[in-house]
C-alpha cells in the first residue's frame, strides 16, 4: 500500500473498537489458550512492558512495519521476532513512554518523530510473566534504522502489503525453550516465522488495518 493512501486512511483507526482477545486467539497456540484459562495472573505479580507497532514510508513510498530479531541469549524470547519495546522503567511516565523510549533505543527512531495512533489490547505472556501493552504508531518520513547492538540481531522491515496478504498466515511445527514439537499458527514475514505473543498482537493490528 502506498504510504499516502495509508496515511489518509489511518485516521479511521482512532474511532474503531478493538478486536481484542477474539483477534489474539486466531494466532494463539493451543497450549497458550489452555494455560491462560486456568491462570491467576495477578497472583503471579507480573512485570509490565510496552511495545510499538510502527509504520512508515520507505524510499519508494511503500508502507512498512518495523520488527526486530532479538539476539540469542539465555531466556524464553531468545532469537525470536518481536516489536521494538521492553520493560517499564521507573523513569517512564507510563507504558506509552516505555514503548517510545524502547523503540528509540532498539531501532534508533527518535521518540518525538513517532505519532502514537492507538492503544491496543494488552496481552499476558506466561513464560516471561509480563503484561505487554502494545501501541500502533506512525512516522511520516523514511527513518534511518540503527539496531541496538546489545539487544537486536537484525531489523526487519516488513512491507504492509506482504503482512496483509493471506499467504503470510501459516502453521508451523516448533520446538522452543519451554515446549517441544508444538504446532502453532504464525506469520511468515521476510523469511522469518513470527508466532506467540507477537503473532497474537499482530493479529489484532491486521484485523484493524483490513477495515480501514
Amino acid at each position: 500500500m502506498e504510504f499516502e493512501i495509508f496515511r489518509n486512511r489511518i485516521s479511521k483507526l482512532k474511532k474503531m473498537p478493538l478486536p481484542g482477545e477474539q483477534a489474539h486467539r486466531k494466532l494463539a497456540p493451543l497450549m497458550r489458550v489452555q494455560e491462560l484459562e486456568n491462570l491467576n495472573i495477578e497472583k503471579r505479580k507480573p512485570q509490565h512492558a510496552g511495545v510499538m507497532a510502527l509504520f512508515y514510508p520507505d524510499l519508494e513510498q511503500h508502507t512498512k512495519l518495523v520488527l526486530i530479531l532479538r539476539k540469542t541469549y539465555k531466556g524464553v524470547h531468545s532469537n525470536q521476532v518481536g516489536f521494538p519495546g521492553g520493560r517499564l522503567e521507573l523513569e517512564d511516565r507510563d507504558l506509552e513512554e516505555t514503548a517510545l523510549r524502547e523503540t528509540e533505543e532498539e531501532v534508533g527512531i527518535p521518540q518525538q518523530e513517532i505519532e502514537v495512533l492507538k492503544k491496543l489490547t494488552r496481552l499476558y505472556i506466561p513464560p516471561s510473566n509480563f503484561w505487554v501493552q502494545p501501541y500502533m504508531g506512525i512516522m511520516h518520513k523514511t527513518p534511518i534504522l540503527i539496531p541496538q547492538e546489545s539487544e537486536v540481531e537484525k531489523i526487519l522491515e516488513v512491507r504492509l502489503a506482504d503482512f496483509l496478504d493471506e499467504s503470510s498466515l501459516i502453521t508451523e511445527n516448533l520446538t522452543t525453550s519451554y515446549a517441544e514439537n508444538i504446532e502453532v499458527p504464525a506469520y511468515k514475514l521476510n523469511g522469518h516465522v513470527v508466532w506467540g505473543a507477537t503473532g497474537m498482537m499482530l493479529a489484532e493490528v491486521r484485523e484493524l488495518l483490513l477495515k480501514i
